[in-house]
């Protein structure tokens, strides 16, 4: 028997488990899905906004691996960390690892006034009002009269919905209750969505986009002049002697040339509104009384290179909430090696290099291989591949003695896995919870009564 532990339960690391389960070369093969939370699929339950339900319901098909009879889901297991397990003893209890841990980490604006007291990063307001116990308390300034988001992506488009969206239309999600009680209560009614580049590059979907205009009750507003200033603008079929703009390029100008004709709203209009910002760079949080007050921004323009150049003008943006959403990066884990630049694990093909050798039973996949690059969906190839050298591997990996019962090792080293039945009683904890409140499952968002729930078997 083949006997391997993939770290993380996120997509990279279901879909690495699924890629072990349909290969026919080695079918005698027992998965373990390792993950530090004694709840599974990662950024599925954890990062994706609570009013996607249709995304959110891929955790159906990632439950079916997690099902399958040679897979066992082992939560509450840190790996690298102090009170975890280290690679080196995973190595000795399995014939191969496969580390899928994700990219933790959000980027930092390196601004003077980042660190102040109402900035924070996207990450860690998405975590907020999606129950990660990592979070705990409410530390947001949701009594803000004006937000802004830097980042024109679909995290920053996220987190912008969420603030502008109305509390009891969330109230049919599993927003915990503290946040859906801080969202009721908030008093933000201006979002800004700052990118320091043009509209033609901005990361963000048509699918996102358009969403924000399908909110009640909120006003989308867009400077024409910003948009007048990105080249692709002009000419929406692209530049002459350049290559054709991409559809989902020119369907987001599209619909920015239809929000900017609708003009700017007048002091009569209600409701919240969503300022969508372009050509702005962020040089200084501003301050005044210990918390950030605003954020000071560059004005920019196009260079000929295809980049942005300042122009010496700038501009000042109030706002009592700051989130920083300009991507995502990897987290060294303690035992395993780490490229700094990259945010990786050095690898080829999904091999770990240590000194640049490949390392006997050490595989990556997902953002930790690859960076955080592509959908959910990039995570399927990307296991695929790691996979395949995995199995080219298997015949002198198995040579190795392993332990029989990994699980009995772990216990025996102080750890306490939260293994599948744990799982369901947490769901049925988090179900009962909501049926109290009058709503849908709702979830728990603390360490303690997350173990607290997966003990309960008898519930």
């Amino acid at each position: 028997m083949l006997s391997v532990a993939v770290v993380g339960s996120g997509p990279s690391g279901v879909y690495t488990a699924q890629a072990l389960l349909q290969q026919s070369l080695v079918p005698d093969v027992r998965v373990h899905v390792l993950d530090r939370l004694p709840t599974p699929y990662g950024l599925v339950r954890y990062g994706v906004a609570p009013d996607h339900e249709k995304i959110k319901s891929l955790q159906n098909s990632l439950r079916a691996v997690l099902e399958d009879n040679r897979v066992t889901f082992v939560g509450n297991v840190g790996v690298g960390g102090a009170e975890g397990v280290s690679p080196a003893r995973l190595a000795e209890l399995y014939h191969a690892v496969v580390y899928c841990v994700g990219a933790s980490a959000d980027r930092a604006l390196a601004v003077p006034g980042e660190s102040l007291p109402g900035s924070y990063s996207a990450t860690r307001f998405v975590s907020w009002y999606s129950a990660h116990p990592d979070v705990g308390a409410d530390p947001f300034v949701l009594d803000a009269r004006s937000a802004v988001v830097i980042g024109v992506g679909n995290v920053a488009v996220d987190v912008a919905r969420i603030l502008a969206r109305g509390a009891e239309e969330l109230r049919a999600t599993d927003v915990p209750r503290a946040a859906l009680s801080a969202l009721e209560d908030s008093r933000v009614r201006d979002v800004h969505i700052v990118g320091r580049r043009g509209p033609s590059q901005a990361r963000f979907t048509t699918k996102e986009l358009r969403e924000l205009g399908a909110l009640p009750g909120a006003r989308i507003v867009v400077d024409p002049a910003e948009l007048a200033l990105d080249p692709a603008y002009a000419a929406p079929d692209g530049l002459p002697g350049a290559l054709p703009l991409p559809a989902v390029v020119r369907r987001n100008l599209e619909v920015l040339r239809g929000w900017s004709a609708a003009g700017q709203p007048t002091a009569a209009d209600a409701g919240r509104r969503i300022r969508l910002r372009f050509f702005l760079r962020p040089v200084e949080l501003l301050e005044r009384d210990g918390r950030v007050a605003g954020v000071r921004f560059a004005r920019t323009a196009p260079d000929s290179g295809g980049g942005v150049r300042d122009t010496g003008a700038y501009e000042d943006i109030e706002a009592q909430l700051v989130l920083r959403a300009v991507g995502y990066r990897g987290v060294e884990l303690p035992g395993l090696p780490f490229d700094p630049v990259r945010g990786t694990v050095p690898h080829t093909a999904g091999r770990v290099l240590r000194d640049g050798t490949p390392a006997p039973g050490e595989y990556v996949a997902g953002w930790i291989k690859r960076g955080p690059t592509g959908v959910i969906g990039s995570n399927r190839s990307c296991a695929k591949e790691t996979v395949a050298s995995l199995l080219e591997d298997a015949a002198a990996l198995r040579r190795r003695p392993v332990a029989d019962d990994p699980l009995a090792v772990l216990r025996e080293c102080g750890l306490r896995p939260v293994e599948w039945s744990g799982w369901l009683s947490i769901e049925r904890a988090e179900a009962e919870l909501g049926r109290s409140l009058g709503r849908g499952p709702v979830k728990i968002p603390d360490w303690p009564g997350l173990l607290a729930a997966a003990r309960d078997r008898d519930r």
